[in-house]
């Protein structure tokens, strides 16, 4: 049987540990560092709000002792401290022969590389690089509800390895076609579920009928001025993920924005916003238009609005004039 090893253990990768472990039976290890919120709370208590671990989990804040014991490394953090933690990981332990799984969704804000890129950058043969993403909340998964999802790589014998071995009843995977593409686009989503708040808190929510359309269309764009096929937008790693972004409350980007535009703070991770930064800088250096993405950049790091204005009027502002845009056709 796989030893596998989920290296963080907050939203996604405690519920990656209960899924592969209670659904798929595998033998695996949960890591977070000492000392963090989310391994603390599930060191104490066995649980956290999303899941709770199963015995047969071993948890640990053993970074050597779980990348040793495994044949396959899955990593679920925070995207913009992927490139630090890799180098963690090398110097932890040897990592030749093991297989690398990014299930984390973003755009490193600093260079605009994908995660995958990250990962061939620090001596990861690309050949062993997969990428999980798609749709999906851990609350309706965990109360039974199926989706699918999508596991992508350069190496197609993997991806087709990895999905195979990982479908169940509860999540039908789809292989990938073009890893530009699924990468770009499951990151991408988030800055659109942004958009989709600020459309919710700023009251006008019929349109995000219209920011899924040019969402996409706009994503479309950047894949193949990335060299990837733009079709990858329409597929489940960004459109096909749209319901669980745009309009559902248990979206952390979505809630971000709502929040936004009201004046209050979001407590927890939100990945669009230095992702609206990463694709911000790739649509400039590449001459590709992205007005949503410009638009989500500028309300997540505009200044506090001056006296006598708000945050409503601020982001309200801010779409108006995406409507002040020259006509053009659709296509």
């Amino acid at each position: 049987m796989q030893k596998i090893s989920v290296l963080g253990c907050g939203r996604w990768g405690s519920f990656i540990a209960w899924y592969l472990a209670t659904k798929k039976g595998k033998q695996v290890w949960s890591w977070g560092p000492a000392g963090d919120y989310s391994y603390e709370v599930l060191k104490d208590t066995g649980k956290n709000e999303y899941v709770t671990l199963d015995p047969s989990i071993t948890l640990t804040c053993d970074l050597a002792a779980a990348v040793a014991r495994a044949e396959i490394v899955i990593i679920s953090i925070s995207s913009q401290g992927l490139r630090g933690f890799i180098q963690k990981i090398k110097a932890a332990a040897d990592v030749s022969g093991k297989v690398f799984v990014l299930c984390m969704k973003g755009i490193e804000a600093e260079t605009g590389e994908r995660l995958s890129e990250i990962l061939i950058e620090a001596g990861i043969p690309q050949e062993s690089i997969a990428v999980w993403v798609g749709p999906g909340h851990i609350q309706d998964f965990t109360a039974g509800i199926p989706n699918c999802m999508v596991i992508d790589s350069h190496n197609v014998a993997l991806k087709k390895a990895l999905a195979d071995d990982f479908k169940s009843d509860l999540i039908r995977f789809y292989y990938g076609n073009d890893i530009i593409g699924t990468e770009i686009g499951a990151a991408a989503k988030n800055v659109m579920g942004i958009a989709a708040g600020v459309l919710d808190g700023g009251g006008v929510s019929t349109l995000k009928g219209p920011l899924m359309s040019r969402g996409a269309r706009e994503v479309a764009r950047l894949i193949e001025a990335l060299g990837g096929n733009g079709l990858s937008a329409y597929g489940l790693a960004h459109l096909g993920d749209y319901e669980t972004t745009l309009f559902s409350r248990h979206s952390h980007n979505r809630m971000y924005g709502e929040m936004l535009v009201k004046g209050q703070r979001f407590e927890k991770l939100a990945e669009g916003v230095m992702t609206a930064a990463a694709m911000r800088g790739l649509g400039r250096r590449l001459g590709v238009e992205l007005p949503i993405t410009e638009a989500v950049y500028d309300v997540c790091f505009a200044e506090e609005p001056k006296e006598g204005s708000c945050w409503h009027d601020l982001c309200m502002e801010r779409i108006s004039r995406l409507f002040s845009r020259d006509t053009k056709f659709e296509f």
